[in-house]
């Protein structure tokens, strides 16, 4: 590699305020590495329940459910614990409580433990910790950055992750179908443990908060009457909310829906899942120019649609397209994409408003009264797409969930607040 492109890199280093900070680089370093393991463990943990525990459609319901469920406990109550504590310890013990959970399910493998309860509870642990650890993620990358360079973090974030996706899920299959998913699971396990180390080692302190003798009632009944006060907010938080119901039916079908229904291998579906990457990667080339241009409403927009392809067109997809499983497989591929593009226009947007209207002292109790508006209503949605793939069939629950993609796409083009956002 020639000399000058160094000097180049070096030079965009030097002079991006972002990444001339060590400690944002170290933290970015932690994030990317949590998400190349839980892209792993995206695909392994419900390969783990079809492939080796043969699970039905409503067991799979349950254990997306299991995901979420925590959200309608913790939230609000993390909202409080947030506002009123440092964020890098209970950063460090969610993801520590994550890797050892995870790494408990290859050990229970190979004891012959393993059965749907036990990836249950696994997944319950992990919906407990996003929502606490997740909340003390995203106000730490707050306080580290600043809320003027928020869109600017997260479209980095956005290219690492597209990396992720583009890697992990190929890396995944191709553990699963060799070694099984249960020690694709360790290498999940062991990104959260490295990434505990690292984070540990960022110098940026925190002020301590100031000492609160509210009761945590009074706290939560602000965190609601803050987001009612913002019509920014409460429109974000219905949108979110119907948007969660549908992707956690979609999620827990979509690999019954692959493996059964299309009939792909682990390696081939990890393969057709690294395209969802390529989606990241061109959404994290396109937010900037759409939120200079449009603004962050109209992006939020264009990514509702985009995942609205995806949910509609899904279903269509026949086992043998054009006569051949490949062509199944690549037009499964091409749908992550559209999918994985709208989200990634969809979210990263969605968090940056969230944060720019609210100030510091309330940052907590929005994010976790945000995240119980929003996620605590998805395990419905989980569970009603199982129970439907059950009595139904897998494929006919999907074409109900794509009728409500196509609703909630038109009901983000009709939300008034949404779309005045200006760049």
């Amino acid at each position: 590699m020639p000399l000058p492109l160094f000097s180049t890199i070096a030079e965009r280093w030097r002079t991006d305020a972002l990444l001339a900070n060590t400690d944002f680089r170290r933290y970015w370093a932690s994030m990317v590495l949590t998400s190349f393991g839980s892209q792993i463990g995206t695909l392994a943990l419900p390969l783990c329940a079809v492939l080796l525990l043969h699970a039905t459609p409503a067991q799979m319901g349950i254990l997306t459910a299991c995901q979420a469920i925590p959200f309608a406990f913790l939230a609000l109550p993390a909202g409080v614990l947030l506002d009123r504590s440092r964020k890098l310890p209970i950063l460090l013990a969610s993801k520590s409580a994550q890797g050892i959970s995870l790494a408990s399910i290859p050990v229970a493998w190979w004891f012959d433990l393993l059965g749907m309860p036990w990836l249950y509870a696994v997944a319950a642990v992990q919906g407990s910790c996003n929502v606490i650890g997740g909340g003390a993620e995203q106000i730490y990358l707050t306080l580290l950055v600043g809320r003027d360079r928020m869109v600017d973090a997260q479209s980095r974030f956005a290219t690492t992750d597209s990396i992720s996706r583009l890697l992990a899920p190929g890396l995944a299959g191709i553990l699963i179908q060799w070694l099984t998913a249960p020690v694709a699971i360790v290498v999940n396990a062991a990104t959260f443990f490295i990434s505990v180390w690292n984070v540990a080692r960022v110098k940026m302190r925190e002020t301590v908060p100031p000492r609160s003798n509210r009761h945590p009632l009074h706290d939560v009944r602000a965190g609601f009457a803050f987001i009612w006060r913002q019509p920014l907010l409460r429109a974000l938080a219905w949108v979110a909310g119907a948007w969660h119901i549908l992707f956690y039916g979609y999620s827990a079908l979509l690999v019954l829906f692959a493996t059964r229904e299309l009939g792909m291998s682990a390696g081939t579906l990890g393969m057709a899942q690294m395209l969802g990457g390529i989606g990241v990667f061109v959404s994290s080339l396109l937010l900037r120019p759409l939120n200079r241009h449009y603004g962050a409403g109209i992006t939020m927009i264009i990514g509702t649609a985009s995942m609205a392809l995806g949910f509609v067109l899904m279903p269509l997809i026949p086992r043998d397209l054009f006569g051949d499983a490949r062509c199944s497989a690549a037009a499964y591929a091409a749908l992550v994409f559209c999918f994985d593009l709208g989200a990634m226009l969809f979210f990263v947007p969605y968090q940056a408003l969230r944060q720019k209207v609210t100030p510091d002292e309330m940052l907590g109790r929005m994010i976790s009264t945000m995240r119980f508006l929003t996620v605590a209503v998805a395990p419905l949605g989980a569970l009603v797409a199982g129970y439907a793939g059950d009595h139904l069939g897998v494929r006919p629950a999907l074409y109900c969930i794509a009728v409500g993609g196509v609703l909630l796409a038109a009901g983000a083009v009709s939300s008034r607040p949404i779309r005045s956002v200006r760049p």
